[in-house]
């Protein structure tokens, strides 16, 4: 509908979130609302918000930069790769040769990935792009590692949170949303754009529509946020990751399946080696660490 509605949709789905949380949060004292104690200090939470909320924006701003969805897809599972250079330079762990190769199939598998978008499609829907296609693909792209990187530093940032405070989840879904709102006191221009973009002043059916597909979005996105926090407090940011490369996997499926986005061979193989590599990695779940 607008790929430029990034930073509206972002902007939604933390207000949402912080809106569905905020009464669990709030207690009254001589008939004032105030916020509960913390079960973990705001400084914690203030360094989360800055990587969920740069990735969240990334991530749905890289629409505006001609990156498909299943290139988006594909390229938010590599972040196993990152989980794993951050546990390596962060944590002190050590990885054994399966979990070296499996990182380098999904490395390699994301190299591929990025170049699909310059191949011919199987459904002769990729037009040739131009050089400033390609230059604001590219663009996209960056978006996309620097994002990679957040939910990198986030998965690293949680671990440590909730091995250090317990598992303290319903939290961090709320501090890490509702912290965020002011950012976008600088983004108002750009949300006010698209929202006024889904309201179609020729037919009302087609601006319900539009607004009961973002209803539609930012509930999945609760049940999710709420599901990532949850697992991330009693798995590791690998363990994680691995479960969302599975889920998005499913993604890829359906979106080409139900939406037709285009797809061509060398995104399937590179498509291929990022989930191969990384439910690779699971068959070291069951040893010893060695960390």
């Amino acid at each position: 509908m607008n790929p430029t509605i990034g930073s509206a949709l972002t902007f939604s789905q933390m207000l949402f979130i912080t809106l569905q949380a905020l009464p669990s949060f709030l207690t009254f004292s001589y008939g004032l609302p105030r916020l509960k104690p913390r079960q973990v200090p705001l400084f914690q939470w203030l360094l989360q918000v800055v990587v969920v909320t740069s990735g969240s924006l990334l991530n749905n701003w890289a629409f505006a930069y001609n990156v498909p969805l299943t290139i988006l897809i594909v390229f938010r599972s590599a972040g196993l790769p990152v989980s794993m250079l951050f546990g390596f330079i962060f944590l002190k762990k050590c990885y054994n040769l399966r979990q070296i190769f499996s990182v380098m199939l999904v490395t390699m598998g994301v190299v591929l990935v990025t170049l699909s978008r310059t191949s011919p499609s199987s459904t002769n829907t990729t037009k040739v792009m131009t050089p400033a296609d390609l230059q604001k693909y590219f663009m996209g792209i960056g978006m996309m590692t620097v994002s990679l990187i957040c939910t990198g530093a986030l998965g690293l940032l949680q671990e440590k949170t909730y091995k250090q405070y317990g598992p303290c989840w319903r939290e961090g879904v709320f501090y890490t949303h509702f912290l965020s709102l002011p950012i976008f006191v600088f983004l108002v221009g750009d949300i006010k754009q698209g929202i006024t973009s889904l309201i179609d002043p020729r037919s009302t059916s087609d601006t319900s529509k539009s607004f009961a597909i973002l209803f539609s979005n930012l509930l999945s996105q609760l049940i999710c946020v709420s599901g990532v926090n949850r697992l991330s407090s009693q798995v590791s940011s690998v363990s994680t990751n691995i479960a969302l490369t599975v889920r998005k996997a499913l993604s890829l499926c359906f979106s080409v399946w139900w939406f037709g986005n285009e797809w061509n061979g060398q995104l399937g193989i590179g498509a291929f080696m990022v989930f191969i590599g990384s439910l690779l990695y699971t068959l070291n779940l069951d040893q010893p660490k060695k960390d």
